[in-house]
């Protein structure tokens, strides 16, 4: 890794680099699909493997069901509901989501019948229940309404910024809007926040009430080590999917929208699942506690300080050359004395054709004592008169 100069701004430092490594001087072989929307993402390293109008927002239809899901796991988890908690179907949820609704997949729930909530979670997940999302949203805040505000509060205290949800099914008079990065970050709050309940997206099959069914997401089973989420569509916006895959002890996320079939949905999605094997490799940056980029120190005894990681820098980048990639450190400075050893300082960052693709957090790497009167004085000075500009 060679430095290739520094890029100083008013009150956020910035040190940028280049990654060494080939150039044949063509293009490194990457993903190609035809998803107008996709995302992929590997969780463990953090790492954007390939982002295609990740922010531009959809309607994402029975998609939606997952975010229920996701909504129903964290008030279990917060005991606001048990599992073995029946739940009462309401003649709103028998007919709007229930066998006289016409309108797709139902547990053919009874009017006035009471359900378990593990029973409706595996309805709403197996059978891809429209009345069990209505009941559990019932169950919990006594109406679709209330159940879409949590849902997006929770959408957004999680980071999906541009996602609105308006109803626990995705039925189209009041549509959703998500968006495939956001979609992926629901993803990995299930895996990380609520493994226990994530099992139950890939569940083969489940009989309630004497009805058989297997599985409706339509990807189980045609993508391999494939073990959830979800699928969906819209009239105005086509097909999504969200899919989550491990294989040889790597998980990537992957999420597409905007196709014209479930077909081609399949196909895209494997287009973009497959390519995190084909054209990725995990590559060592730095270890832990190696110098990254030297941080300025206002007052101190020394001018600068190590800025390093604390973990080892492991990011997935494409198996060709890897100067599309540039490295860029970013904290807030200068960095006042006296500066302890392993304090937080800023951030290493990773930056691709579509923006930042990984972050690291960097800690100083040593410390600095506060500096003599005459030293602070000088620091002062230069500072006073030129500002921290080199």
């Amino acid at each position: 890794m060679d430095s290739f100069g520094v890029d100083i701004g008013s009150d956020r430092f910035f040190a940028c680099f280049c990654l060494a490594g080939s150039n044949t001087g063509l293009a490194a072989e990457t993903i190609v699909t035809n998803a107008p929307k996709a995302f992929l993402y590997e969780p463990s390293s953090g790492t954007i493997l390939f982002a295609k109008a990740p922010d531009e927002p959809f309607t994402p239809g029975s998609l939606v069901k997952v975010m229920t899901a996701a909504t129903v796991f964290d008030a279990l988890k917060a005991n606001e509901i048990r599992s073995d908690q029946l739940c009462k179907v309401s003649e709103h949820a028998w007919r709007t989501g229930g066998a006289p609704s016409g309108r797709g997949a139902t547990m053919f729930a009874a009017i006035k019948s009471e359900i378990a909530v593990e029973d409706l979670l595996k309805g709403l997940l197996v059978h891809n229940a429209n009345d069990a999302a209505i009941v559990l949203a019932e169950c919990i805040d006594g109406s679709e309404e209330a159940f879409a505000e949590r849902m997006t509060e929770l959408a957004h205290s999680i980071g999906m910024t541009n996602t609105k949800l308006a109803n626990p099914t995705g039925y189209a008079e009041k549509p959703s809007r998500t968006t495939v990065r956001d979609q992926a970050r629901l993803a990995q709050y299930i895996l990380d926040q609520h493994p226990n309940f994530y099992p139950l997206f890939s569940l083969p099959e489940f009989t309630w009430n004497g009805i058989f069914q297997r599985n409706k997401n339509p990807l189980l089973g045609e993508i391999r080590d494939l073990d959830g989420l979800g699928a969906g569509s819209d009239p105005s916006d086509g097909y999504s999917g969200l899919a989550s895959v491990e294989r040889n002890g790597r998980r990537v996320i992957a999420a597409i929208a905007g196709l014209t079939s479930d077909k081609h949905r399949l196909q895209s999605l494997k287009e973009v699942v497959e390519g995190a094997w084909e054209f990725f490799t995990v590559k060592k940056l730095y270890s832990a506690g190696e110098t990254v980029a030297q941080g300025w120190v206002f007052g101190g005894n020394a001018g600068y300080v190590p800025l390093v990681p604390k973990d080892d820098v492991n990011v997935l980048l494409a198996r060709g050359g890897t100067l599309d990639y540039r490295l860029r450190v970013v904290y807030e400075g200068p960095l006042k004395a006296p500066v302890a050893n392993g304090t937080p300082a800023g951030e290493l960052h990773v930056i691709g054709k579509n923006g930042i693709v990984y972050r690291a957090p960097l800690v100083t790497g040593g410390s600095v004592d506060e500096g003599t009167l005459f030293s602070r004085a000088v620091d002062g000075l230069q500072e006073l008169l030129f500002g921290w500009i080199s």
